[in-house]
């Protein structure tokens, strides 16, 4: 869904778009979410280095909190209860209340936390905190502590996340939902031979299956940069993809939302490759270099969490096949998905979703420090693009929705202006669709352009039709259909 925000500042402008957001996607319907639902929401909300840096340099590394506010406000325009939007994000000193998060929450009224600073076994108490949850298919974990109430039975998990680079790559949605664990189990970059300090709740031979584990990627399956050497090598990425996906393997998310308003790229703080010298930040007059923020105006969501982090990475400007996580999250039967251009993807304006090819999306390149190849004769610098070709015939995935045989369409919504219809072609290519009344008499063309073969969706402005049974005619360019919508 594209933004209109001119500026990463404008307060109101990036309110408006997470209003703008909400009020497209979530829809009052007769099945679905009930509204009375508790809503927990994972946002990406942790800073670092609190009160030394002004907002504009600190504000690229959290999901913009005034677009969450706006979601939030359009929420509770359907009804949803504040006191039943939990935002929860482990703490990160005072960082909360210094840039406003806080202030937000309680403009928004909604339920907010910030004070699981302590420890499972410690300050965190059970039923309060955080609850305890099995991990059936683990292969680090056997349990882990998720802050309360996410993942609770009768919940549904909302995840905000945010374009930006980091040394697992882009953060996005997988990586956000890693700071809904409470500590130390959230430290899902600690070191490979590291147990965490929670053994008992670790798979006796943990430490030695991410060994033989990492060996096998490196060396059978050959997945790319994992041959880099070192305690922050592939090894380093091995550890943290079989840990955030035991975490994930439990956690079903209701929407997955990457803010990408504007994107940062260098690191998940203040670090990178671009020069900075900002009155009050470089008193010696030496030259500092740091993150960059751009303004990508482009809201990426999604049922599925590895599609929805797939595309990011690729309007990030890397290539997905080049990451290890996406080849493991395959291999242990989580996702089926790797190629950006099978997944299907849709341009979404509040009134249609239109099937538009991956690369026909503008791309914000975001250089990261993930797996640099600074080895083996190659020079490439701390901070670079993940971008070299990969050969996803090789992978086998399709990772594709099945092709529909025939034609069809379905109302999805509607209230008393507009009706949101499912459209179904079998082929791409010029596509028209026509409602008539019961004579007979075309009432409306929602739909007469190009489009690729799939679903898609469209509003009809219905105003001033009654309720009841209209008949369609969805024509292609071999196929043309006739049905009734109901209303």
């Amino acid at each position: 869904m594209p933004t209109a925000v001119g500026d990463k500042l404008d307060e109101a402008a990036k309110r408006e778009a997470g209003r703008a957001f909400g009020g497209s996607v979530f829809l009052p319907s007769d099945e679905g979410v009930p509204v009375d639902v508790s809503m927990p929401v994972k946002m990406n909300l942790k800073t670092s280095g609190a009160g030394r840096y002004p907002l504009d340099q600190i504000i690229g590394t959290v999901a913009d909190f005034y677009f969450g506010e706006g979601v939030f406000e359009s929420l509770m325009s359907l009804g949803v209860a504040g006191n039943n939007i939990h935002l929860r994000e482990n703490p990160r000193g005072d960082s909360f209340e210094i840039y406003g998060i806080v202030d937000m929450a309680r403009r928004a009224g909604i339920d907010f936390r910030n004070d699981f600073a302590g420890n499972v076994g410690g300050d965190m108490i059970e039923g309060r905190d955080f609850f305890w949850h099995d991990v059936p298919d683990g292969r680090w974990f056997t349990r882990i502590p998720q802050l309360e109430p996410i993942n609770r039975p009768g919940t549904w998990l909302l995840n905000i996340s945010k374009f930006k680079a980091h040394g697992m790559g882009l953060t996005l949605c997988s990586k956000n939902l890693q700071g809904m664990m409470a500590r130390p189990f959230c430290v899902l970059c600690s070191a490979a031979d590291s147990d965490m300090g929670v053994p008992r709740y670790l798979h006796g031979d943990a430490i030695d299956f991410i060994r033989s584990s990492y060996e096998r990627h490196r060396d059978d399956l050959r997945i790319p940069r994992w041959d880099r050497p070192g305690p922050q090598g592939g090894i380093w990425q091995e550890v943290w993809t079989q840990r955030t996906l035991d975490n994930l393997s439990i956690t079903p998310c209701g929407l997955n939302i990457i803010e990408g308003i504007y994107g940062r790229d260098g690191d998940c703080g203040t670090g990178g490759p671009h020069p900075f010298d900002r009155e009050g930040n470089n008193p010696q007059g030496t030259p500092q270099v740091g993150a960059r923020d751009y303004m990508h105006n482009m809201i990426i969501f999604g049922k599925d969490i590895f599609r929805t982090d797939i595309v990011g990475h690729w309007l990030g400007g890397h290539e997905p096949g080049n990451f290890g996580f996406f080849h493991i999250a395959v291999e242990r039967g989580m996702s089926d998905a790797l190629d950006p251009r099978k997944v299907p993807v849709y341009l979404w304006d509040g009134e249609s979703a239109v099937r538009r090819p991956v690369e026909s999306f503008h791309r914000t390149p975001l250089l990261t420090y993930y797996l640099q190849r600074d080895y083996g004769g190659w020079t490439e610098p701390l901070y670079h693009m993940v971008d070299e070709p990969y050969d996803y015939g090789s992978a086998a995935i399709q990772g594709e929705l099945p092709q529909p045989e025939k034609p069809s369409a379905l109302v999805l919504f509607r209230d008393d202006s507009a009706a949101s219809i499912e459209y179904t072609i079998p082929m791409s290519g010029f596509t028209r669709l026509e409602i008539m009344d019961e004579s007979g008499t075309t009432i409306a063309v929602p739909v007469d352009d190009y489009r690729l073969f799939g679903s898609h969706m469209v509003s009809w402005n219905r105003e001033g039709r009654r309720s009841g049974r209209y008949n369609y005619r969805l024509r292609t360019n071999t196929n043309v259909t006739t049905g009734t919508l109901t209303l």
